[in-house]
């Protein structure tokens, strides 16, 4: 199988619906197209999940039987990176470098759920107990752990490969059946991973992939009735339009990895070479589309000046490129209507008397290309460079005194996904990781992550809780019963 060969199944897939472009970000030029699948075809994909449930021909397979599936699955994965990394590159123009990692760490999503699936157990209790009629009685009561039967599962375009796997592979340690939704500008990576979940022995209608826009295919999925629960990676905005569409259909439950404007404090007595190289990888990584990375950073007023210039450097010297271009470090923004948002940001922000250090514009070449950009004199209280998540290689820099100011800055936001402490006060970084209104904290540390610790944010950067066991727990119930003795 190959690139091209994805490129024409996709064309292939019949649909009811708008013919959508696939655009190269890198060269701005269509590479293929596809139609959406449209509202008879997401009722068809949940129809067919919905059986596959009430007949458990996936959740009714031994837990053991479904480890052993889910661990091929990561098998298959690895012995299909390479075309995987192809394709997140060519649609989402991420280097090359970087594609192999995600595809990498897609796999073993797979690996550790596989683990989890021997291991959904619940609780059981001897009780002495009158209940509610009053009248003592011997119980002995336990609980039962189960899947929901029909998931939707709608991810992003700025990881394909990874926020696929991130939720499929505890939704099917779970025994839960799905339909799968990816970002219209990036399914390319689906059709491959779908074609895997079956050679590894996934059952037909267990998972079931449709393509479209979100306000058509993602807005029918969440509204379905027998939809049971919605899982989405995405902005707060549609997060939004899901809770209302929850309200308005069935009551399904719903799991949201929403936006973030994570904030980095950076102490005087940090380790400023460290600190400075990785606020400024985990500023501009995959130009900004990542929901977690510290685009507002703050320094103490003794460094500020050095913070400044130093990030103004790493962004004046990072070579942004094609996928295969030597020494690429970053890509381009996914399409022409995020490269005009990104814009739009930075112009606003010129009006609103923003010091642009450097970057600011796009760069004088084919594709969606912006250069990283440094922001200071930005207002916390209107600016919207400060306060709102731009998805693009912007960051904001300001300074501050003492703790109390770093905190009451770096809080200063709707979102909660993430923040980072730079500083050799250990007592400090674990007091400020207290404080600090985010789901994640790295203490003298940028961007970690492993599967087997929790994801998720505060406030409105979401509900609910990806890796981890809180992970699959997100799609199990919990049923208690009782048995008189």
């Amino acid at each position: 199988m190959s690139v091209q060969s994805v490129l024409d199944e996709l064309r292939g897939i019949p649909g009811t619906g708008e013919t959508i472009p696939i655009v190269d970000p890198v060269t701005e030029e269509q590479i293929t197209e596809f139609t959406d699948c449209g509202p008879e075809a997401i009722d068809a994909a949940v129809s067919r999940a919905k059986e596959t449930a009430e007949s458990r021909v996936w959740s009714g397979v031994p837990d053991y039987d479904r480890a052993r599936v889910l661990w091929k699955i990561a098998d298959l994965i690895d012995e299909n990176a390479d075309l995987l990394a192809d394709l997140e590159s060519v649609n989402a123009g991420i280097p090359a470098s970087q594609a192999k990692v995600i595809t990498r760490v897609g796999s073993e999503w797979f690996r550790y759920y596989a683990g989890w699936c021997t291991k959904i157990d619940g609780i059981a209790r001897d009780v002495n107990t009158g209940g509610l009629t009053g009248v003592e009685s011997h119980m002995h009561a336990y609980t039962l752990r189960e899947p929901y039967d029909v998931v939707g599962l709608i991810f992003p375009w700025n990881g394909p490969v990874f926020n696929y796997c991130a939720k499929l592979a505890p939704a099917l340690a779970a025994g839960s059946s799905t339909v799968v939704k990816p970002a219209e500008e990036t399914p390319l990576s689906a059709l491959v991973l779908t074609r895997i979940l079956h050679e590894a022995g996934i059952p037909e209608g267990v998972v079931n992939l449709v393509n479209g826009y979100g306000h058509t295919a993602g807005a029918q999925i969440t509204a379905h009735p027998d939809v049971d629960k919605v899982a989405f990676t995405g902005s707060t905005e549609v997060g939004r339009e899901i809770v209302r569409a929850s309200a308005a259909s069935n009551l399904n439950k719903v799991t949201l990895e929403l936006g973030g404007k994570s904030p980095v404090l950076i102490f005087d007595d940090a380790d400023l070479d460290m600190a400075i190289a990785m606020a400024g990888f985990g500023c501009f990584l995959h130009s900004g589309q990542v929901c977690m990375l510290g685009s507002r950073i703050f320094a103490q007023r003794g460094v500020y000046e050095r913070v400044v210039a130093g990030i103004a450097t790493i962004a004046d010297n990072l070579q942004l490129g094609g996928p295969k271009d030597e020494g690429v470090m970053i890509g381009p923004l996914i399409s022409e209507r995020q490269l005009n948002r990104v814009m739009g940001y930075l112009d606003q922000g010129r009006a609103d008397g923003a010091e642009l250090v450097t970057g600011g514009h796009r760069l004088d070449r084919k594709g969606y290309f912006v250069h990283p950009t440094v922001a200071t004199n930005v207002d916390p209280a209107t600016s919207r460079l400060f306060q709102e998540e731009i998805f693009g290689p912007v960051v904001t820099i300001l300074p501050f005194d003492d703790e109390d100011e770093a905190i009451a800055l770096a809080n200063d936001t709707a979102y909660g996904l993430a923040g980072t402490v730079w500083t050799q006060n250990l007592g400090r970084a674990h007091r400020l990781a207290k404080r600090l209104k985010a789901g994640t904290v790295g203490l003298n540390c940028q961007l970690q992550f492993d599967h087997s610790m929790p994801f998720g944010g505060y406030k409105q950067s979401g509900w609910g809780y990806e890796s981890g066991k809180a992970g699959i727990d997100t799609y199990l119930q919990s049923k208690t019963v009782w048995a008189q003795m």
